[in-house]
């Protein structure tokens, strides 16, 4: 077997498990439909509703404030039912919200309010799709191909944030944005049909958590009792509330720093979404995630930001996403697969609950905070402020890790014991 077929199966493991194939295919699809609607929906707030940088946080931030009010709920809801049921539920549900906007759009006579009421259904969705999306990886593959799933499935995603763009600024220019919302309401079938076409039999079911009081307080017990979840999960919690609003600042960045419009927002989001395909690959090859990579990432992670936000032209900006990208999916997954691997298997669902808060929650706090940064200074201070915080949340991270291993060595190294005393006689017996 060639050195490039062992890597090629080394980083797409997960992909030989059957149920994997079926999800990756249907996720593919079914996200760059998102992605195509994320670009839609910002550019109908700027230019047809004539919003600004803070309606455009506003509407990014409904999408994701259920979780950050009742996350918690959502992941202990995905820990007591089965999960693929679960997500023909919400898949389905969706698709309808995408359906509403689409009927909207094309009808002509579509209103802020409408945008915003939209917004806060798919929240309401993501409320219970992300824990139980996350959660599911680990039941299709297993604990040994977890690490390389979940990198896998930031591949997915990140293809997407490639895809999705650059049909979408297709569509946009040639039919207009409501077709992006119907084709986005199309893509969930993709999904319902991976879901509805696998083998039950061949699931590694995790245990279901029966009903009793304080469950929601016992998972937040055990995340902050827990260094290997705590600490990655606030430092989660700061990236994503400054750095991790990109469909913010970039929309922003492309349109009011570099006076673009689509298609320069789709060139912004195509490069960092290939930059994060192949970081997402480096991952996955690795499959070795930890508390110390994810430390190592994130400086990376946030100079790379710092410079995206000293681009002096739209070319350099996009050579430097790719890098910037990379960071970002290189960040998620190991961060993802850390928390998932130190978990408990019956609390998986409400910790992986408080990563989406912290990753996906912070965004109602910090998707209006950095457009009204943006929109007070300029989006190169917005996207500085996110670097820096990055590097603020990773530099502690890794100095936490290495003081904590310092200690674990320590409490594990012999304690030097005198020699045991001669007898009489020396060696020999008193016989």
């Amino acid at each position: 077997m060639t050195p490039l077929r062992v890597t090629a199966g080394r980083t797409f493991a997960a992909v030989s498990v059957r149920n994997y194939r079926l999800y990756f295919i249907g996720q593919l699809l079914s996200v760059s439909g998102t992605w195509m609607q994320s670009v839609a929906q910002v550019l109908l707030v700027l230019d047809k509703l004539h919003g600004n940088g803070f309606d455009v946080g506003v509407v990014t931030a409904l999408q994701f404030l259920p979780i950050l009010l009742l996350g918690s709920f959502g992941g202990l809801v995905a820990d007591r039912v089965d999960k693929r049921r679960l997500l023909f539920f919400t898949q389905g549900a969706a698709g309808l919200v995408a359906l509403a906007l689409a009927i909207l759009t094309l009808a002509g006579n579509i209103e802020l309010w409408e945008v915003y009421v939209l917004a806060t259904c798919l929240g309401l969705v993501n409320l219970f799709d992300n824990p139980a999306r996350q959660t599911f990886v680990s039941e299709m593959v297993g604990k040994d191909l977890l690490p390389n799933a979940v990198s896998l499935n930031s591949v997915v995603m990140n293809s997407a944030r490639v895809i999705g763009p650059a049909i979408g600024g297709i569509l946009i220019v040639t039919v207009g944005i409501g077709v992006c919302f119907l084709v986005n309401a199309a893509s969930y079938a993709a999904v319902i049909v991976a879901l509805a076409l696998m083998r039950t039999s061949e699931l590694y079911r995790n245990p279901t958590t029966a009903r009793a009081k304080g469950q929601v307080r016992e998972g937040l017990r055990y995340a902050w009792s827990t260094p290997d979840l705590r600490d990655p999960l606030l430092a989660m919690a700061v990236v994503g509330i400054f750095a991790f609003n990109f469909t913010v600042t970039l929309p922003l960045f492309a349109k009011f720093t570099f006076g673009g419009g689509a298609g320069t927002y789709s060139a912004f989001l195509a490069s960092m979404g290939f930059g994060a395909v192949i970081g997402g690959l480096i991952v996955a090859h690795r499959s070795r995630p930890s508390t110390a990579l994810l430390s190592v990432i994130g400086v990376f992670f946030g100079i790379a930001i710092l410079v995206v936000s000293v681009a002096p032209t739209k070319w350099f900006a996009i050579v430097a996403l790719v890098f910037m990208g990379a960071g970002s999916i290189g960040f998620i997954s190991t961060a993802n697969a850390t928390l998932q691997l130190r978990a408990d298997p019956k609390l998986r669902g409400r910790v992986m609950a408080l990563f989406a808060i912290a990753f996906l929650g912070s965004t109602p706090i910090g998707a209006p905070l950095v457009g009204a940064i943006s929109d007070a200074t300029s989006p190169r201070i917005a996207l500085v402020v996110g670097g820096v915080a990055t590097l603020a949340a990773s530099i502690p991270l890794g100095v936490r890790y290495v003081r904590r291993a310092r200690d674990l060595a320590k409490e594990a190294k012999p304690v030097d014991r005198p020699e045991p005393a001669e007898s009489f006689g020396g060696s020999g017996s008193l016989a």
